[in-house]
């Protein structure tokens, strides 16, 4: 199927559309180097946008963990209760 302006939708289907043009043109002048290349994407940029927010999510997790737990010498559990994190802000907070 082709998108809403004309352009496959799928690699396969771009691959095929590319086939059949070529058979129809056999006998027409070859194809000028300017025609412009159709990019299909592999990973769509929604699921690109996704992706980096969950990894910005886990990054974060993992360095509150690493810096409370080992650097920090407290447990690891610890970062997932609300009273460390107010602990935190308190400290952060006073003058």
């Amino acid at each position: 199927m082709t998108g809403n302006n004309g352009q496959a939708s799928s690699r396969e289907e771009y691959k095929k559309a590319k086939q059949e043009a070529l058979q129809n043109n056999k006998d027409a002048a070859p194809v000028s180097q300017d025609t412009k290349r159709v990019r299909i994407r592999l990973i769509p940029i929604w699921l690109r946008l996704v992706l980096l927010l969950v990894s910005i999510v886990i990054c974060v997790i993992a360095g509150a963990t690493v810096g409370y737990g080992a650097l920090g010498g407290g447990n690891v559990g610890d970062v997932f209760k609300e009273s460390t994190w107010t602990h935190i802000i308190d400290l952060v907070d006073k003058k």
